[in-house]
């Protein structure tokens, strides 16, 4: 299982997102505390927005914890919105290919979990890929088939529906374990769920409200500067701070956007 953030707000340092934080994502790539995997050192990758909407995308296969390059990247960066991963390899080699975030035109991806029998359902699912966006598949994880599924299945157009009945694809021929993030820039949706079998899903927070927390941490300077628009999506806590975190519901999709967040009941698509 990998880690990832999703960030959106006023333009930030990745600094500030990536190392700054006491469990930072940095530390969650040597230190896991919510995946049976406690290290993600199988590459990385970010994704962000320039000052004209525009998505640029960095991958590496290095660790993240020990990539000069990064460490240099995020100190000099500033976005409003920001997609973050280190993986931990389930299926596909270590490669810059197999690193999320994935890119189509203006939108990223990222995925924490993964497809069961991947090997064995893989043709058929790829198949299942229309075959005007197979050619921009550039990897062999998952992750990225189960992207261009949603986009085959009308993402751009109405992402909560299309992830739906991408799930209704995989789960016709197996199962399934997600935590999803996806966004074209303005907006971030974020889903949480598993198939039955599978269990509990991976689990995805996201941060309390900028008011909630400047009342509750009135000390701490990171939360003064942010503004009100400012939310944070997550696979695990980035602090302790009682009260920052809320976990996404099992089974629940949410999306980050201008004005009121929300919240709503995910099933894959009957």
């Amino acid at each position: 299982m990998c880690r990832w953030l999703a960030y959106s707000g006023a333009p930030l340092r990745v600094e500030e997102l990536l190392y700054r934080p006491k469990h930072s994502l940095i530390d969650q790539s040597m230190n896991a505390k919510l995946s049976r995997h406690t290290t993600n050192g199988d590459g990385f990758g970010l994704g962000w927005y320039d000052d004209a909407g525009r998505a640029a995308i960095f991958h590496s296969t290095d660790p993240a914890w020990n990539d000069h390059n990064l460490r240099e990247l995020a100190d000099h960066l500033s976005t409003p919105l920001l997609f973050a991963h280190v993986r931990a390899s389930t299926w596909a080699p270590v490669q810059q290919t197999n690193c999320h975030p994935f890119r189509y035109g203006n939108w990223l991806w990222m995925h924490n979990g993964s497809i069961a029998d991947w090997g064995r359902v893989k043709r058929e699912l790829q198949f299942a890929v229309d075959p005007e966006l197979f050619p921009f598949i550039e990897g062999s994880t998952d992750s990225e088939t189960f992207f261009y599924l949603a986009l085959t299945h009308g993402l751009e157009d109405d992402p909560p529906g299309a992830v739906a009945r991408a799930v209704a694809v995989i789960e016709s021929v197996t199962t399934i374990q997600m935590a999803v993030a996806v966004t074209d820039g303005v907006s971030i949706w974020a889903f949480r769920y598993a198939t039955a079998e599978r269990g509990e899903p991976v689990s995805l927070f996201f941060s309390a409200d900028i008011d909630s927390l400047r009342e509750l941490y009135p000390d701490t300077l990171l939360f003064r500067r942010l503004d009100e628009e400012a939310r944070l999506i997550v696979s695990e806590p980035l602090s302790d701070l009682p009260g920052a975190w809320h976990e996404v519901p099992p089974g629940s999709w949410g999306v980050v956007q201008p004005g009121a967040d929300e919240l709503h009941p995910f099933a894959a698509a009957s």
